[in-house]
């Protein structure tokens, strides 16, 4: 991911005074490990005592949403759906999975396909591949896609039931489930009575509203994945994340490959390249990004143009020259 938080968290609470025109405001941060990687909690609380509550209580949301929706936990809810494909029967799910497996729904339809939580058996294979430095053998990359696609997915919203209909799928979170923790993170702090909060997941951030006396939540983009320069976005009740191969990559035969899998070809994307996506919740950053990493820059930005309140940022190397083109609603710098 290519977003941090200026001046960020570090481990332990760190409380800081701020004074404000209604009196003093408590800045507290804390990082901790989560989902493989640091998530930080930023608040601005009454007292460091408030401030450390709900941070508390945020951190503990983000286990719960771990716990359901992590496909390498076994007993996971989403990973005993999946497990139980072909379902004889629809499997009701609790609110959570449902609200993610809507929205993915929603964003699949938008994007033509190009985002498809359905992908995991293709996943599972290119995660080998990333191991062996070898692209799939053909015969698997066809038998992992007979387990692929969002229309043998069957949503009934009275019962909020879910049916696969094919053996061996397996729903993958990960295009959309880290950016729906980060909102649930904001809407605990806000239940909290925290009204300005930013929450940064490694890159999927999200921000409530400004911290006393600014404008807004400063977070700085890189300008070019990799690069030490970037670009400074001030964000309020809104979510930025990245997707791309700055971080994740593997190169096979001379070409290098992204993690993020294209379900219409089973193999990683093509880079270098990376996509950062400005949204108004952090699942729907989440998904527009990996959506848009797929689509690439040409036939992404229409997709951007659908969605209110989202704009978009397209990186990529065009031979030797690197290129940049932004949606329309992109900040200017």
């Amino acid at each position: 991911m290519a977003a941090a938080v200026l001046g960020g968290g570090c481990l332990g609470f760190a409380p800081e005074a701020v004074i404000t025109t209604d009196g003093p405001t408590i800045r507290v941060t804390e990082t901790r490990p989560l989902m493989g990687v640091p998530w930080s909690i930023t608040v601005f609380a009454t007292d460091t005592d408030a401030g450390r509550q709900a941070i508390d209580a945020g951190f503990a949301e983000a286990e719960r949403i771990e716990r359901l929706l992590s496909d390498y936990d076994p007993e996971s809810e989403l990973s005993r759906l999946s497990a139980a494909a072909p379902t004889p029967h629809p499997v009701r799910v609790g609110d959570d999975l449902w609200s993610v497996l809507v929205r993915a729904d929603e964003i699949h339809g938008l994007s033509g396909g190009a985002f498809d939580p359905t992908i995991g058996p293709l996943t599972t294979l290119w995660r080998q591949s990333r191991r062996s430095g070898h692209l799939p053998r053909p015969d698997r990359l066809a038998a992992a896609r007979e387990a692929v696609g969002w229309h043998l997915v069957r949503l009934d919203p009275d019962r909020r039931t879910v049916a696969l209909s094919r053996p061996g799928m397996r729903i993958d979170p990960g295009g959309i489930g880290m950016g729906y923790a980060v909102d649930r993170v904001l809407t605990v702090l806000g239940e909290r009575g925290i009204a300005s909060a930013m929450v940064d997941a490694s890159g999927d951030v999200g921000v409530s509203a400004a911290p006393p006396g600014t404008a807004g939540w400063r977070v700085r983009v890189d300008a070019v994945p990799g690069a030490d320069e970037g670009e400074t976005l001030v964000l309020v009740n809104a979510a930025v994340t990245t997707s791309g191969d700055a971080r994740q990559f593997v190169e096979i035969d001379g070409r290098r490959y992204s993690h993020i899998v294209d379900p219409r070809s089973g193999i990683g994307v093509g880079g270098p390249a990376a996509v950062t996506v400005i949204a108004a919740d952090c699942t729907t950053a989440d998904a527009l990004a990996t959506a848009a990493s797929v689509l690439g820059p040409e036939a992404g930005p229409p997709v951007l143009l659908r969605v209110s309140g989202a704009a978009a940022r397209f990186f990529w190397m065009d031979g030797q020259t690197p290129r940049t083109v932004v949606t329309p609603g992109w900040p200017k710098p």
